[in-house]
């Protein structure tokens, strides 16, 4: 019988597969163009498991409370043994000046017992030659000799005790910022917190909030105050005259007139000079009278917010770096004597070239801050960040948001320049908003109001860090500068051949400044310096880990809490490299910074550890530094980045 079933339909062959992308192509998609022959499939993250808990090996991340993270941490203090600083020291019980009444443990046996095993490799100071500061607490006590040379600190800057009580307590004068606002017709007002006119307020805290934010008062409560409400709360709490711009005296125009004619802020006139010349006894230094820093061609580090800290400038520095500036700091926080934002001043003797950046959203509080720091810090120059797009700033009106402000600009400017001797530089980006430039008005009249240098960031605060920098603008915008106004570039420097691109004979800007570029690969300055695409390996890379570890050390400490600020810090910086290609892995080279990395592997174990944008590979290399991390240990990078994984970090 036939069969009357109709014949299946012949099966296509299937195609054969497209061509791999060329190298170009990857370009144009903005993928990093690694070679075939390293190119593997993405790792599988182990998920979290049923129970809720980790993957083994996973870092966890716990979101806790402010609340429940301090009662945490006082619990883990009162759970451990600290030692007495004086006892381990000398090694001495009877060393302590507090004896029994001493709230730090003498026990050096049980503090001993308790204690963590010592790490691998020598104690930082030791190899300096010098006794080590934390004695018995180091983690490298094993190592230490009997050295009884005096201890020797090539850090300065330091905030001291007198100068923070003096802060606290606000008492600390500033007759020329004061004499400069006057100088510049803005007025003299009080504001203070509602609190501060409770009467079982203490001493210690009647601190007047040196901000001018426009609408403090109404965010803490307060309410404006007449003439004798002022009268009576300054003399209560001893608060001192704070200067404000015009814009933002609104009803609190109050002025509080010195008890002594003859004293302005604690600075005594003649009385012979009529009152209304008093003003121009503050000589406001001629640009020509200031400390003459020359930019050209000199490799610039960025201020860095976190990563840029101390160790990792000295590191930079080692790597060829000619200028370093320190953390961006908030004038209000420096204001209140902050030891924590006083840190960020600190200068290692190895920058030769340092400036300061802080960042105020107002002329008197910009200037009094200029003339605190003029006073108590070593620096070379001075900048004021007027382009931090993090909305905690700008939400203040400082940073980036001072762009829209133009008149607020120049009399930050102008009140700023006259209360120091130091070279006064601007960091601004773009403009505020994204096709609104506004960096060009500014360069032409910047250097008139008292300005050296003008840093521009190729992209505006709506941009963030998306897209590619405007070099174009940055090089119209050094065409209207004056010619004694130096131009700073700043976005995307990423190998020599972009330094020399921005920075050739041709160019009116005088440098370029070097920040993601630094953190990715903080060799860019020798590559820069020797004109050559460095092919560095892991273990040269591994080796420059290992000296910020022991910069680290020898700034934050050696003991356990050291570790672990060195800890934390390596591996924020960690965050950053991995995102680094080695030369000999690109068929395109330079490597560009807005490549997105492929999941590769490298050419060794360690390379491709490196390559990892896992957060527990992190931690491992970490550990090879550092030993082993405390048990329940966490890390999330501060910057939130998509670089780390999701999967193992909630």
């Amino acid at each position: 019988m036939a069969d009357d079933r109709p014949e299946p339909c012949p099966v296509a062959a299937d195609p054969s597969p497209p061509p791999p992308p060329t190298p170009e192509e990857l370009v144009a998609r903005g993928v990093a163009p690694v070679k075939p022959a390293f190119l593997r499939p993405a790792p599988v993250r182990d998920a979290p498991s049923e129970d809720g808990g980790r993957a083994s090996g996973a870092v966890p991340l716990e979101k806790k409370s402010k609340r429940q993270f301090r009662r945490d941490r006082k619990q883990e203090q009162e759970s451990v043994l600290r030692l007495c600083v004086a006892v381990a020291k000398s090694g001495n019980v009877d060393a302590c000046k507090f004896g029994a009444s001493c709230r730090f443990t003498h026990d050096i046996d049980a503090y001993l017992a308790q204690k963590p095993a010592d790490l691998e490799g020598t104690c930082p100071f030791t190899v300096l030659g010098q006794p080590c500061p934390y004695g018995l607490t180091c983690r490298f006590s094993g190592t230490h000799k009997d050295n009884h040379a005096p201890s020797e600190s090539h850090e300065i800057n330091t905030l001291s005790k007198d100068v923070q009580k003096l802060l606290w307590k606000t008492k600390y004068k500033f007759p020329r910022a004061s004499e400069q606002i006057k100088h510049l017709g803005l007025k003299e007002v009080i504001k203070i917190k509602a609190s501060a006119l409770a009467e079982d307020r203490s001493a210690d805290h009647d601190n007047p909030d040196v901000s001018c934010e426009l609408n403090e008062m109404d965010k803490l409560g307060g309410e404006p105050l007449d003439g004798d409400s002022v009268a009576r709360a300054a003399k209560k709490s001893k608060i001192e005259v704070v200067e404000i711009n015009k814009e933002g005296a609104g009803t609190h125009d109050t002025k509080l007139e010195p008890e002594d004619p003859n004293l302005v802020n604690g600075l005594e006139v003649p009385s012979n000079i009529p009152s209304s010349c008093r003003v121009d006894l503050v000589a406001t230094p001629h640009l020509r009278e200031r400390k003459i820093i020359d930019f050209r061609e000199k490799l610039y580090l960025a201020p860095l917010t976190t990563v840029g800290n101390l160790p990792f400038r000295r590191l930079c520095k080692t790597l060829g770096a000619d200028i370093t500036c320190g953390e961006m700091a908030m004038c209000t926080n420096l204001m209140q004597g902050q030891a924590s934002e006083w840190a960020l001043l600190r200068r290692h003797s190895s920058e030769d070239l340092f400036g300061v950046q802080i960042c105020g959203a107002f002329p008197d509080t910009v200037a009094r801050t200029i003339e605190l720091v003029d006073n108590e810090c070593s620096f070379d120059f001075v900048d004021i960040n007027m382009g931090c797009p993090i909305d905690l700033v700008v939400n203040k009106g400082a940073g980036s948001s001072l762009l829209n402000k133009p008149m607020r600009i120049k009399s930050i400017v102008q009140a700023s320049s006259a209360v120091t001797k130091r070279p006064l530089t601007v960091k601004v980006r773009t403009a505020f908003f994204e096709g609104r430039n506004r960096a060009d008005s500014l360069v032409s009249d910047i250097y008139d109001w008292g300005a050296s240098a003008i840093t521009i960031h190729g992209r505006s605060r709506q941009q963030r860090y998306s897209k590619n920098a405007d070099w174009d603008y940055i090089n119209q915008c050094a065409q209207k500068a004056p010619d004694d106004l130096h131009v700073i570039g700043n976005g995307d420097i990423f190998s020599f051949t972009d330094w020399n691109r921005h920075v050739s004979g041709s160019s009116k800007i005088s440098t370029c400044m070097i920040a993601r570029g630094a953190l990715v690969k903080p060799w860019i300055f020798t590559e820069i310096k020797e004109q050559r695409d460095w092919d560095i390996t892991s273990g040269e890379r591994l080796n420059i880990l290992k000296d910020f570890t022991r910069f680290g050390l020898e700034h934050w400490g050696s003991d356990t809490k050291g570790v672990e600020t060195t800890r934390h810090f390596l591996l924020e910086w960690l965050s950053y490299t991995c995102r680094y290609i080695p030369v000999g892995l690109l068929d395109v080279v330079p490597q560009q910074l807005n490549w997105r990395p492929p999941s590769y592997c490298g050419r060794d174990d360690l390379e491709t550890l490196m390559a990892s944008d896992s957060a527990a590979d992190w931690v491992r290399i970490s550990e090879l530094l550092l030993g082993k991390v405390p048990e329940g240990f966490t890390f999330a990078p501060k910057h939130k980045s998509n670089s780390y994984d999701r999967a193992e970090n909630g």
